[in-house]
């Protein structure tokens, strides 16, 4: 005779669906990452390749260029005749304006190195200088440029901890420099200021410069690459990967 008040065992069907759902989260966060990167990546190439392509002069076009390069000779010798029929437009294929792009980037830069570049650089920028409205559109989008393509080294030195908006409440921020110039002349006199980046969660590319007297300034020994994904993580993702004892005599103090 069979216990009533037995309890029987959870059905097999949900512990499969967990299973599967277990499986399917898993096989999203590897899937996530590598098809949003293909699509970023695909979608950049299209976009150049619809600012570069309609750019140039129909004669001078990939698919006739192409045609001029391969005589119908070396075309039917390797088997292209079929290939290179009329309606064979390397225009749709992705990333020819992108090449493009980069040769005639390249040709640019080598030309402005030299000195005829250069004079005629300073003279462009002298012309631009006199437009009232233009001058301010190519001095912004000028600095923005040599301050992201700067191809000197210049990166954030340490992580660190502040105390902002106010005190008691902490925030994640990344040391730049000492204070210099006027900023460092105006600042009350006794006190070494440093100018401190506070990036905002999860874009850390935006945020605000600070300017903190080192007193108030806690360095933090993880590096900035890791400061900086448990900013994107917005908590979620700690460098170290444990709890760490605040007792450990060597953690620095905490400054007041």
């Amino acid at each position: 005779m069979t216990d009533p008040f037995e309890q029987k065992p959870p059905r097999r069907r949900i512990s499969r669906f967990a299973g599967l759902r277990s499986n399917f989260l898993t096989g999203l966060v590897v899937i996530a990452p590598i098809g949003l990167t293909i699509w970023l990546i695909w979608a950049i190439v299209g976009w150049i390749d619809g600012f570069v392509l309609p750019l140039i002069p129909d004669g001078y076009t990939p698919d006739v260029l192409l045609r001029q390069l391969l005589g119908p000779w070396v075309r039917e010798l390797l088997g292209l005749e079929g290939v290179l029929d009329p309606s064979f437009t390397p225009r749709s294929i992705r990333g020819i304006g992108v090449i493009i792009f980069l040769i005639f980037t390249v040709l640019v830069g080598w030309i402005a190195k030299g000195f005829i570049g250069r004079s005629m650089l300073r003279w462009a920028e002298s012309v631009v200088e006199g437009i009232p409205v233009v001058r301010s559109i190519y001095g912004g989008v000028k600095q923005i440029a040599e301050t992201v393509f700067n191809q000197q080294e210049k990166n954030f030195e340490k992580a660190c901890l502040i105390e902002y908006p106010r005190r008691g409440i902490w925030a994640i921020g990344f040391i730049s420099t000492d204070s210099r110039g006027e900023i460092a002349a105006k600042t009350p006199e006794g006190q070494d200021f440093i100018s401190i980046f506070v990036p905002t969660t999860p874009n850390p590319t935006s945020g605000f410069l600070l300017f903190f007297p080192k007193d108030d300034v806690i360095e933090l020994d993880m590096t900035v690459e890791d400061a900086a994904k448990l900013v994107i993580s917005a908590g979620l993702v700690y460098p170290n990967g444990k709890t760490v004892d605040p007792n450990d005599p060597a953690l620095k103090p905490v400054k007041k």
